[in-house]
């Protein structure tokens, strides 16, 4: 009888994870470019680039000028001479100036070329508050990604997916916004194996059984949800919990046949409940006919006010779970 040898793992926070993807792609693919504002020889704001360029050269991790189209546009170039862009936007809530880049350009491209030309790009930006950030640092701007046909938004909850769906991220023949955040940066730690390995994008994965209910969640929120989910069960609420490491409301296979186990779904975003991707969920029908219970909701973070110069807390809190399912 053959027994498999357990992979050798590390303990890593989620900013670790994401800066040893990194050092891999570059050691292994020549084409591979990481370029972003301070993200050379300062590392990134974050670190999440420490030591890259001293490793990979100043041709292979570069600091570009604090011009966000420019980032994107400069990156939409070198994917179509053949190379492999990495792309750092400082915070996701600096996306805006290059919402033309990514509008009109990014996504488009195999439509345009009937695909004879791909953008094999990959745009890093933290994103999400709780971290007491100044404003334009704590936007969830994924719902406004994921209506940009032609690009994928992928999302990690953990150090080992953050690694893994980098890497496949970075593989993928089409761009990504690879967003990750920044309340789990250096707040969670977990076993990452070593050495290369990638995750599959656009796949959802069931973390907590359940029967009554069920969260559908990514990112930042799967751990508001895991506790939500623990407070339930000592109530008497069973909640199945799945989590969905691509945030684009298409990945409904899984999160179907999950709500209609559990018996009503709740989306949990840190972006807007009203307009966020958590809209999708509840829509969610299988042969034309709607969740059995009749019971659908959404949960999502706070309306900020553009006037308050400190945004101390916009993700949902685990008692606004409770409540939708309490109700």
């Amino acid at each position: 009888m053959s027994t498999q040898t357990k992979p050798a793992t590390r303990t890593l926070n989620l900013v670790q994870a994401v800066n040893e993807a990194l050092d891999l792609a570059l050691e292994q693919d020549p084409r591979v470019l990481v370029f972003g504002e301070d993200v050379g020889r300062m590392g990134g704001v974050f670190r999440a680039t420490d030591n890259l360029q001293a490793k990979h050269g100043e041709h292979r991790v570069f600091d570009t000028p604090l011009a966000e189209s420019g980032i994107v546009g400069f990156g939409i170039g070198l994917a179509l001479a053949g190379l492999r862009p990495v792309a750092e936007i400082q915070f996701a809530g600096f996306l805006y100036p290059a919402l033309d880049q990514i509008l009109s350009h990014l996504g488009r491209m195999r439509h345009r070329t009937r695909g004879r030309y791909s953008i094999p790009m990959v745009i890093r930006a933290p994103y999400g508050g709780g971290v007491h950030t100044p404003e334009q640092h704590a936007d969830s701007p994924e719902a406004i990604l994921t209506h940009v046909p032609g690009v994928k938004v992928v999302i990690p909850s953990s150090p080992e997916r953050a690694k893994g769906l980098l890497l496949a991220a970075i593989e993928d023949p089409d761009p990504v916004f690879f967003l990750e955040a920044i309340k789990l940066y250096r707040s969670v730690k977990a076993e990452v194996p070593q050495g290369y390995y990638t995750l599959p994008l656009g796949k959802a994965r069931v973390v907590r059984e359940g029967r009554d209910a069920s969260l559908f969640c990514y990112g930042g929120m799967v751990e508001v949800c895991l506790k939500a989910a623990e407070v339930a069960a000592r109530e008497g609420v069973e909640r199945r919990r799945g989590v969905r490491g691509h945030a684009h409301p298409g990945v409904r296979g899984r999160g179907g046949r999950a709500a209609r186990r559990g018996g009503g779904g709740l989306p949990r975003g840190a972006g807007g409940a009203r307009r966020g991707v958590g809209r999708a969920v509840p829509a969610i029908q299988r042969g034309g006919a709607p969740l059995p219970s009749g019971r659908a909701a959404r949960a999502g973070g706070g309306a900020a006010r553009p006037d308050l110069l400190i945004l101390r807390e916009t993700r949902p809190t685990r008692g606004g779970a409770g409540s939708c399912f309490r109700d």
